[in-house]
């Protein structure tokens, strides 16, 4: 909005004719339409500040004349051109967080693909997604993901509105979508094919399938009325490593794109359980339209657990059916290790290796995709069973030992690699608990549950022991066996020396989480609480500098739940 300056003023002030004052208000309509903001397709706009005033105008100063030329005191002076302040563009409303976990496959890898049951459980590494406002006249939309160097924006405008919201085509937020439209994609493939065109074909490619699971989703989703706004991605997630990091994107893509226009109510703490898995349901459904945008035909696991969070078992006898998804809300939140071989691989590599066992050797191949299905239908009936304990010491070492042979039965079927085999191996030795390979293997991750730490045992008192002080602090270090935190900082140092990449993190634990506005109510001295907004989301550095920032505890702390202050999740 454009303000009236202080020469109009002093101009009607001092009574000069309604024509100066016409020819003024023209003067300043034809700067307002040449001050009108351009359109920006790569990259984001960014306030123009408003114009100084250098100089106070004179008492005598008057508006120009019809001959262009001003009066004061009888000298003529040039002509003066008024001077407009502008205010800075003010976003519509504050930014919000979205965050959604990523996943791992806890028993069945394999299995899975050949019509028998798995499990899969939410782990505390999550992506975030920031959402920021900017004023209506900006008509841009832009998806920045600076994990992998991903920066475009399109004009809200320009894009194939008119494919989307015809009545044959438009889809509504309530609607199950179990496939993708060729239309509404071909429709899209100009506005994809301008993104990231100078890059590597690799790198394009990935930059183009995330901006065409965006894409797809808010047009989907949204309207040419949608407001102008930066959806900002940071994960500390692995890419490609096999936890979901795609789906975790999808998730919050899906989140916030469904909160912004009001389809789902929540997440409070009163809220019912049957509401809750309503909300995590629509998410999850438009979840995994994005997911379709990215991969084509995917199961469907990651998208589920990333929106629900715990564990699921997950089953898919037919694949022209929908799978079978089962919660499994009781299963218990436990400290876990990850490792990262940075092994790069393929899941189609992998899964066709086992097909051709199974091919070569059907009987044996099948007896051992079987054994893998005892394996996740004995956990299964652990975790549902009416007395299932999961704070007792025998339920987590059933549940370890049923690690250890799982995975002892995927290296049966060929799908380990060495340097999994390696990273087993320096875990083993400390004894500090049962792993396995996690995905489709031949490179990827590790996962291990961590066996509960033992009480620190008292030192010794210096009045029972008949020794020098010298001999009794020597006994007390001697008889003062090393904490698990000890071992794993030692473990960290071999692994990383080996050029594995370490984290500690938590096994099942909150799905999909909102926080609205970007603001941690966690003590912070500003009033409030602290505002997250873009500048200090981009700027944060690494996992620790992104947790720190959305107010995550380390895995260390273990009081993740009281650490996110403001942060909101749907819990069934």
């Amino acid at each position: 909005m454009t303000t009236t300056s202080p020469l109009r003023r002093r101009g009607q002030s001092d009574g000069h004719s309604r024509q100066h004052s016409q020819k003024s208000q023209q003067s300043d309509q034809e700067e307002r339409n040449s001050d009108s903001p351009s359109t920006v397709s790569n990259g984001t706009q960014t306030p123009e500040p408003p114009s100084p005033i250098d100089d106070i105008m004179a008492p005598n100063l008057t508006l120009p004349d019809r001959s262009g030329v001003s009066k004061v005191n009888s000298l003529q002076v040039q002509p003066v051109r008024p001077i407009h302040i502008r205010r800075p563009s003010v976003p519509m409303m504050p930014p919000f967080m979205v965050s959604a976990p990523g996943k791992v496959i806890v028993y069945g890898e394999h299995a899975v693909v050949h019509g028998k049951a798995a499990i899969a459980a939410s782990i505390s590494l999550r992506s975030y997604l920031h959402v920021s406002f900017l004023s209506k006249s900006r008509r841009t939309v832009t998806l920045r993901f600076p994990d992998i160097s991903l920066d475009h924006a399109w004009n809200i405008d320009d894009l194939p509105w008119a494919a989307f919201s015809h009545p044959k085509k438009k889809k509504y937020y309530y609607d199950l979508v179990t496939s993708l439209d060729p239309d509404l994609v071909a429709a899209m493939q100009p506005f994809i094919a301008c993104v990231s065109t100078k890059l590597p074909e690799s790198d394009r490619k990935r930059h183009q399938s995330s901006a065409s699971s965006f894409l797809y989703l808010f047009l989907s989703l949204g309207s040419q009325k949608s407001a102008p706004c930066i959806y900002t991605l940071r994960s500390t997630i692995p890419i490609g490593a096999g936890l979901g990091s795609s789906a975790t994107i999808a998730v919050c893509l899906s989140a916030a794109l469904l909160l912004q226009i009001r389809a789902l109510s929540g997440p409070h703490q009163d809220q019912p359980p049957q509401e809750c898995a309503l909300q995590i349901e629509r998410i999850n459904r438009w979840a995994f339209v994005g997911e379709m945008c990215i991969h084509g035909n995917p199961s469907g696991v990651d998208n589920t657990v990333s929106a629900g969070g715990k564990a699921v078992l997950f089953k898919r006898a037919d694949y022209n059916k929908p799978p079978v998804v089962v919660p499994l809300r009781n299963f218990p939140e436990l400290p876990l290790l990850l490792v990262n071989t940075r092994q790069s691989r393929s899941t189609a590599t992998e899964v066709a290796k086992v097909a051709k066992l199974k091919a070569a050797h059907p009987r044996i191949t099948e007896n051992l995709l079987d054994s893998i299905d005892h394996v996740t239908e004995s956990a299964h009936a652990l975790i549902t069973s009416p007395d299932f304990d999961p704070t007792h010491p025998a339920t987590l070492q059933h549940l370890g030992e049923l690690i250890t042979i799982n995975h002892g039965l995927l290296v049966s079927l060929g799908v380990s690699h060495p340097k999994l085999e390696r990273i087993r191996e320096l875990i083993d030795h400390t004894g500090i608990g049962w792993t396995k390979l996690t995905g489709a293997g031949g490179g990827g991750c590790a996962i291990t549950i961590l066996k509960p730490q033992p009480p620190p045992r008292a030192p010794h008192s210096i009045s029972t022991i008949e020794s020098d002080e010298d001999d009794c602090e020597i006994d007390s270090a001697v008889s003062e066996p090393p904490t698990t935190h000890n071992i794993l900082d030692t473990l960290e140092i071999a692994l990383e020396t080996e050029g594995f990449e370490k984290f500690e993190t938590t096994l099942a634990g909150d799905g999909v989480g909102v926080l609205w506005p970007a603001v941690l109510h966690n003590g912070n001295e500003e009033d409030g609480g602290e505002e997250i907004d873009q500048e200090k989301f981009l700027r944060a550095e690494g996992n620790e500098g992104i947790e720190r920032l959305v107010g995550v505890a380390s895995s260390r702390q273990r009081v993740a739940k009281e650490v996110r202050e403001g942060w909101k999740f749907w819990r069934t």
